[in-house]
């Protein structure tokens, strides 16, 4: 079965992604956003994402909506990258979470930025049964996120 894709449209790649990008940049964090930078696994040049960084339990976690998209692979294959916001940039290893520990980290992201990305999860909200989360965690990769190196200069 092919991995679980959702690519974004003009509209969210060309002005949202772009605005919520450029906010975060200059140290505006829109409902936790961050610039995602990771190493890209074929060319080792730094790619860079919004995204936004969930934390439960005193933990920090990246949760992919659209599934399993050009990050997740890039993170998997670095193991970890920088998460800037403004000037700064913490540095962080990652570890993916597995598919029967993310019930609760998705129900988390959904009761938080549902009205965002509710559409990518095929009707399962942050209501929805476990059962429910489970069927979709294939679907949406989640890494543990642990900060090595705090607030460098990006």
């Amino acid at each position: 079965m092919p991995a679980h894709v959702r690519k974004p449209g003009w509209l969210t790649v060309n002005v949202i992604n772009r605005a919520v990008a450029w906010l975060t940049r200059r140290g505006i964090s829109v409902w936790g956003s961050r610039v995602l930078a990771v190493r890209g696994r074929k060319s080792g040049q730094w790619r860079t994402t919004p995204v936004n960084l969930l934390t439960v339990d005193g933990r920090h976690y990246l949760v992919a909506p659209r599934g399993h998209v050009q990050w997740t692979h890039n993170m998997r294959a670095a193991g970890g990258g920088e998460l800037r916001l403004g000037g700064k940039a913490d540095v962080f290893s990652a570890t993916e979470v597995a598919d029967d520990d993310k019930p609760p980290l998705l129900r988390a992201y959904l009761k938080r930025w549902k009205a965002e990305v509710g559409v990518f999860f095929n009707g399962v909200g942050p209501d929805s049964s476990d059962s429910e989360l489970r069927r979709i965690a294939p679907d949406h990769p989640v890494f543990r996120v642990e900060i090595t190196s705090a607030g460098t200069a990006g």
